[in-house]
């Protein structure tokens, strides 16, 4: 029996399990093994079209994405040195494989928190959800990225840093300018309403 590192967290799932099941899957996928692969695209898809559907409207787009992410999942499972999540590489790729796809249709422009499907809430919470849609939708992409990455899918700044490919203070920096922007946007924007 193989040792599988685990660690940390995966985006909405339990934890070192999530990540043990998920790395002997990949092991699966690296030796051709397609079953194995529909069960990690499966578990992937509706993850990644929520993160996705932060990014942009379109969702014509957002497949492509995930179909590009997944099928690089495919070809270079194989790669895949156990230095981070599985969940952590996997959004990497499909950042990355977002940003390139933003830039090729860029008149593309990102959901706001309105038009992302979410369960009833109340009215004051509906509102500041939709205060806090509107002041992410003006940051710019790298810091908008970085808050969702940290405070609404829960990633540490190492793991923000990997999915990224920059350096952690990078990250903090970007992180820095995000709320500054938004402690002065939020105040303009609820007093707006």
């Amino acid at each position: 029996m193989n040792s599988v590192p685990s660690s940390g967290h995966s985006l909405g799932t339990s934890g070192s399990s999530s990540n043990a099941r998920e790395l002997e899957l990949l092991r699966q996928v690296s030796a051709g093994d397609r079953t194995a692969f529909k069960e990690l695209y499966l578990i992937y898809h509706r993850r990644l079209a929520r993160f996705l559907m932060r990014m942009t409207s379109r969702h014509d787009l957002i497949e492509e994405v995930i179909n590009d992410t997944l099928w690089t999942v495919w070809l270079k499972a194989g790669n895949f040195r156990g230095d981070s999540l599985v969940s952590t590489w996997i959004v990497g790729i499909t950042y990355r494989r977002a940003l390139k796809a933003l830039r090729r249709h860029s008149t593309v422009r990102p959901m706001l928190a309105e038009e992302v499907a979410v369960a009833p809430d109340t009215q004051l919470e509906n509102e500041n959800r939709e205060w806090l849609g509107l002041a992410l939708a003006e940051l710019p992409l790298e810091q908008r990225m970085v808050m969702e990455f940290s405070y609404l899918m829960g990633h540490s700044c190492e793991e923000i840093a990997q999915i990224m490919q920059c350096p952690v203070n990078t990250v903090k920096t970007r992180m820095f300018h995000a709320r500054e922007k938004l402690r002065r946007s939020l105040p303009r924007l609820a007093g707006g309403k």
